[in-house]
């Protein structure tokens, strides 16, 4: 059998499945149990928060024969022959490569024809913000109007760009970013499942890389899996993902802090010269700071930051030494180095002058 990503191995089939959107799952499974189905749904939000996921789920929920508390049961013939790809009840349309006028025409035919298995006949509309606008106009006829029978989930990144004329015919569900801790507890339960070892610092780090994204996390965790043989650790996600050791970073913001700019320097020269991204090391340093700047202001600094546990103490040791003047500073040069990354031609100049002119900056305090 072909090897399934991690994230369509554990693609949720029930909406209890589904990780950090209970707002909507629970909207969703009431609507099944009292049997009040809208003819047309919007999913909107970023990538990999579950918008496709959950519209499957919903699309066999108000199908099957016998759901339970409001998901499909999985066991039903409905349910069984809409898990199939061949199913012709469960339509997913994908509106970047299908957004002309003449394709929403021919949907507009094709919806009148009743469902084969089940109640509903079901579009899951993906990226509907890329149809034209003659597309748009074709499409509100049928929104407006629709059958009985007939279900429209649409699906966006990018809600702003869709009319308003759409929006109103659609109830609304927006997928937020999905907790640090959610996407933590989610990747410890998928390696226990799989027998993959892991280092805690590890499953932490992965998660805040995924940027609220489950696919994102699921996709960076599969390449560590890859790259460790079955054992992720902290060591093993720095080498996949290419950034920097938090020790490293540690040492160059303490040679700012104690105005070494010789160390400092020749720091950033070895890790030029052992293929460090400048780039990432800019965005490291920035992430530093912040944590810095959190160490110096939160009492519960800890539950707010991602960095390596035996690193804690020396990050409130230099959050001490430094004002908040002196830490805002620091991200302010950081920062416009990140921006100015991308035209330059000489990006390590960048790195190291802006180490010194926030040396100079310290001085200044």
């Amino acid at each position: 059998m072909a090897y399934l990503a991690l994230y369509r191995k554990y693609r949720p089939q029930t909406f209890d499945k589904v990780v950090g959107q209970e707002h909507i799952t629970r909207t969703l499974e009431n609507q099944v149990i009292n049997n009040k189905i809208s003819h047309a749904y919007l999913f909107c939000g970023t990538r990999g928060t579950g918008k496709t996921s959950v519209a499957k789920i919903f699309a066999r929920a108000i199908n099957c024969e016998h759901p339970v508390n409001g998901s499909p049961c999985g066991q039903c013939n409905a349910c069984k022959q809409l898990a199939q790809a061949s199913n012709m009840d469960i339509m997913e349309i994908d509106a970047a490569s299908n957004n002309r006028v003449d394709e929403i025409r021919e949907l507009r035919e094709k919806v009148k024809y009743p469902p084969v298995v089940g109640r509903y006949k079901v579009y899951i509309v993906d990226e509907v913000h890329m149809l034209t606008d003659s597309a748009f106009n074709a499409l509100l006829k049928t929104l407006e109007e629709p059958p009985a029978h007939c279900v429209f989930i649409l699906a966006t990144t990018e809600v702003q760009k869709l009319p308003a004329t759409i929006l109103s015919r659609c109830m609304r569900f927006d997928f937020k970013l999905i907790e640090q801790n959610v996407l933590c507890d989610m990747l410890r339960r998928i390696f226990d499942d799989s027998g993959i070892k892991y280092e805690d610092d590890a499953i932490s780090f992965i998660a805040k890389e995924g940027n609220g994204s489950a696919r994102d996390t699921l996709s960076i965790a599969d390449m560590c899996v890859s790259f460790g043989n079955g054992n992720v650790t902290y060591d093993g996600v720095l080498q996949v993902l290419g950034v920097n050791d938090d020790y490293k970073l540690c040492g160059l913001v303490q040679d700012i802090i104690d105005d070494n700019a010789g160390e400092y320097l020749s720091t950033i020269d070895k890790l030029v010269k052992d293929g460090k991204s400048l780039s990432m090391l800019a965005r490291d340093m920035s992430t530093y700071f912040r944590n810095l700047m959190v160490v110096k202001n939160c009492k519960d600094y800890k539950d707010l930051i991602v960095v390596r546990k035996d690193i804690v103490d020396r990050l409130s040791e230099q959050a001490n030494s430094l004002t908040n003047d002196n830490i805002t500073d620091f991200l302010d040069e950081f920062g416009q180095v990140e921006l100015n990354l991308k035209y330059s031609v000489r990006p390590q100049l960048l790195i190291e002058t802006a180490g010194l002119k926030c040396m100079k900056l310290k001085k200044k305090d």
